[in-house]
């Protein structure tokens, strides 16, 4: 109800609806993010993970960190995963935590930054210190009305920096940093607005933070940073990137490069990224987040490593004002990697989900696939994944992805169902072997 409400008020007025709200969450928590230095993390991909590895290096360097991601949210020494299918906190969510953050004496603040999030003006009561640009590409383009709005959106972070004062915590004066991915074709972008102290990071371009002699296996990434080596138990490219963004984040706050490496050598499997299930069985099962074509290329380059007899692989797409476009990419190249493809729900929302799955299905079938043979279509997730573990014999893979670590299912009217892909797998794998 409040949806359709909202979807007939004007613009403008919603925006100063947002707005308000915003101010008046900061002003009912007494504007805690004064005291804390808080650092935004945007970008496409990598923001969670980004967010974690951050936390990481600060609390190596002894200090106390509290964040709030897509996967889990930390206060000091608290950390549980994050139910509620949102990014980024409604306005007086997150300036709840931002209080309960600085009772319990932390020092930094990340905050998983999304631009539907900045759209809403979630932003607007919390004052930044530093903001990080992960990467772009095509997401949320039918919420936000276009790829250039859409990149827009992610600005408003970086607006937003500058706004403030400059803080003084623990009697030193905070600065106004920006690190970008000077990898990505935006970077640019998001590198030109004001701030005290700018940083990059790349593998291939010339930056701060150049990762040279890159490894890369199943199991670890290392590189090189002049003449520290680092060694990170999460794989794939895309985690050096995660990795770089965190070691220029902790540098821009004196921590040195001896501690980043100590804490990134620490550093287990974020939950829901990458994440082995293991019950005893003779194949593997892996779940994964990867809901877009990029973070999707990305992860298949990553299992191409993995030696395996059949790869099985189960997603769908989300509804919701996710991008339409994706549903059939996602298909096509699933039915060009995998010998069998099991297409199901995912978090459908107020649309038909039968009609997303068949979309996605489609381009299952124009990559190759035939339904019923190789490719089929489980309304139920639960099913799905059961059908999966089935098909699953001694040295197969099994990828499930799109919802990673997420604890719920968004369906139609705004309710949510319990769940979780970690445990319907593991409940799976034991009934495979009664």
């Amino acid at each position: 109800m409040l949806h359709k409400i909202k979807s007939i008020i004007p613009s403008p007025v919603l925006n100063i609806y947002h707005y308000a709200l915003a101010r008046a969450a900061a002003i009912l928590y007494g504007f805690p993010s004064r005291k804390l230095i808080v650092i935004g993390v945007t970008g496409t991909n990598g923001k969670s993970t980004t967010v974690n590895l951050i936390s990481k290096i600060f609390e190596q360097a002894g200090e106390k960190v509290g964040f709030t991601t897509t996967i889990n949210f930390k206060i000091a020494e608290k950390e549980w995963l994050n139910d509620t299918k949102m990014t980024m906190p409604g306005r007086f969510e997150l300036q709840k935590f931002l209080k309960k953050m600085v009772d319990a004496g932390c020092k930094y603040a990340v905050i998983e930054t999304s631009s539907q999030g900045l759209d809403q003006f979630r932003h607007l009561g919390v004052e930044y210190d530093a903001a990080v640009f992960t990467n772009l590409a095509p997401e949320h383009l039918e919420a936000h009305g276009g790829f250039e709005n859409y990149k827009n959106a992610k600005a408003k972070l970086f607006k937003h920096l500058t706004k403030f004062p400059n803080k003084s915590i623990d009697g030193k004066e905070v600065p106004k940093v920006i690190v970008v991915n000077a990898d990505d074709e935006h970077s640019g972008f998001y590198f030109d607005f004001s701030a005290d102290e700018k940083l990059s990071y790349s593998i291939e371009n010339f930056s701060n933070f150049k990762a040279d002699n890159v490894i890369l296996t199943p199991e670890y990434s290392a590189f090189d940073i002049n003449d520290t080596h680092f060694e990170v138990s999460i794989p794939a490219k895309f985690n050096v990137y995660n990795s770089l963004a965190a070691i220029a984040v902790g540098s821009a706050f004196g921590i040195t490069m001896g501690v980043a490496k100590n804490a990134l050598a620490k550093v287990g499997r974020v939950p829901g990224r990458l994440e082995y299930i293991d019950e005893g069985q003779n194949f593997k099962v892996m779940v994964d987040y990867a809901p877009e074509p990029n973070s999707l290329a990305e992860l298949y380059a990553l299992l191409k490593q993995v030696p395996k007899n059949k790869f099985i692989h189960v997603l769908g797409s989300a509804g919701g004002g996710r991008d339409k476009s994706r549903r059939p990419i996602l298909g096509r190249m699933a039915g060009e990697v995998a010998e069998y493809v099991i297409i199901t729900n995912e978090d459908p929302y107020d649309e038909d989900p039968i009609e997303i799955i068949d979309a996605v299905a489609e381009g299952a079938i124009a990559g190759g696939k035939e339904l019923d043979r190789d490719l089929f279509k489980r309304y139920d997730r639960r099913e799905a994944i059961e059908k999966a573990i089935e098909l699953a014999e001694e040295g197969d893979f099994v990828l499930v992805t799109g919802k990673g670590a997420e604890q719920a299912i968004a369906v139609s009217g705004g309710r949510k169902i319990k769940w979780d892909d970690r445990e319907e797998i593991r409940q799976a794998l034991k009934n495979k072997y009664k």
